[in-house]
């Protein structure tokens, strides 16, 4: 590409930008302040501060677009919220806050005013270890209940950061269930991350470079469809990945779908258990993806009796680990998720989520909620026969 090329191609997305900043501008103008978002917002009804709910995150992202100068705490308005989608859900004119909060992170690092150290040290771990929670790479497939299996296939099974590392069972019990089930797989020993952090954080440029690389490494192994257990990573291939690199030739899905459609057509292979659960609706899998009867059913084909939360389906609260928060605002993660927790009333609560299991079964511990954080994929690796799809 030579000069004059680069040019033109800067000056297009220049002008594009400036059509998104001024289409995200009026967007969140249209706001009546009609206040049913003030409620639903996790950040502000923690803390009670004005500037972190969404009608004021909304002035602070027009000030941050218009170039206006910000104060600290219009900054941590940005970067503080969850993108769980709560406000949206709630909003009469339908304002995309969630996109709007997005586009000020992105202004902000161009701006040269963010991201914050914190989120620079994660990613310099991304980077570096290729994985957000700063795990071993050579420890990565501890989880793996057999030997690692040299078998090729056009499914990958991403199992992602979180599985990988921190939350085992969420991987072990995806893997042995999907195995068990028939279903054609293959997984890579030097997995990597996804890269939505590097997107969370607004550093646009680097989560496209990050983002291509992984897409140019499926299509050389012949990806063409991709199951993962994390609501993060789901949301990173299907919906940002197109964003920022245009159309990629995969397909993606949540290990829901699979294990869902798996079971629908062979029931038999489940035993009953007796478990009495609460299962909480992720952001991400309900709000972002409609996924909401299906868990609830794949937990009631195992025999399990199925409570629901106080605010659940697209109403569901968030656990206060989404959109990068956990790691920056870690105190104000944990308030989310305790409580949460506190409005549930059986022992046991399940997800289909690792970074709500992972949240969740943190503040149980550290606040001595006494609650058993449980991956949805655990409860029908228990309930499957002996044998089943082998």
């Amino acid at each position: 590409m030579n000069d004059t090329t680069k040019q033109e191609r800067r000056g297009v997305l220049k002008d594009r930008r400036k059509h998104a900043f001024r289409r995200m501008t009026d967007q969140a103008q249209a706001c009546t302040e009609c206040g049913l978002c003030m409620d639903s917002c996790p950040t502000y009804r923690i803390t009670g501060e004005a500037l972190f709910s969404p009608i004021h995150r909304l002035k602070t992202a027009v000030a941050v677009l218009e170039g206006v100068e910000i104060s600290p705490l219009m900054m941590e308005s940005i970067y503080n919220c969850p993108k769980c989608m709560q406000c949206e859900n709630v909003c009469p004119s339908d304002i995309k806050v969630t996109e709007i909060v997005h586009a000020a992170r992105e202004a902000l690092v161009r701006r040269d005013l963010a991201p914050s150290e914190k989120h620079n040290e994660r990613i310099e771990e991304i980077l570096e270890k290729g994985n957000a929670v700063s795990g071993d790479p050579e420890r990565r497939l501890d989880w793996l209940p057999e030997e690692f299996p040299e078998h090729e296939s056009d499914t990958l099974l991403y199992l992602g950061c979180l599985p990988s590392y921190l939350v085992k069972n969420v991987a072990s019990s995806t893997y042995t269930v999907l195995k068990k089930l028939g279903v054609d797989f293959m997984i890579l020993r030097d997995e990597g991350c996804c890269g939505i952090y590097l997107h969370e954080s607004g550093k646009r440029d680097l989560a496209r470079e990050y983002f291509q690389k992984n897409v140019d490494r499926f299509k050389a192994l012949g990806i063409k469809k991709i199951i993962v257990p994390c609501a993060g990573c789901l949301k990173c291939f299907k919906y940002l990945y197109p964003d920022l690199l245009g159309e990629i030739p995969l397909t993606v899905h949540h290990a829901i779908e699979i294990i869902y459609d798996a079971l629908k057509e062979k029931p038999d292979v489940l035993r009953k258990i007796e478990r009495t659960v609460t299962y909480q609706d992720p952001c991400r899998v309900a709000r972002g993806e409609g996924l909401i009867e299906e868990p609830r059913e794949i937990l009631r084909m195992c025999g399990a009796s199925v409570h629901d939360m106080e605010k659940n389906r697209e109403e569901g609260v968030c656990c206060g680990a989404g959109g990068g928060i956990r790691s920056v605002y870690p105190k104000l993660s944990l308030q989310i998720a305790s409580d949460l927790l506190q409005t549930v009333d059986t022992e046991s609560v399940v997800t289909a989520c690792p970074f709500c299991a992972f949240n969740l079964d943190f503040a149980s511990k550290r606040k001595r909620l006494g609650k058993d954080l449980v991956y949805f994929a655990e409860i029908v690796q228990e309930s499957l026969l002996t044998g089943a799809g082998e």
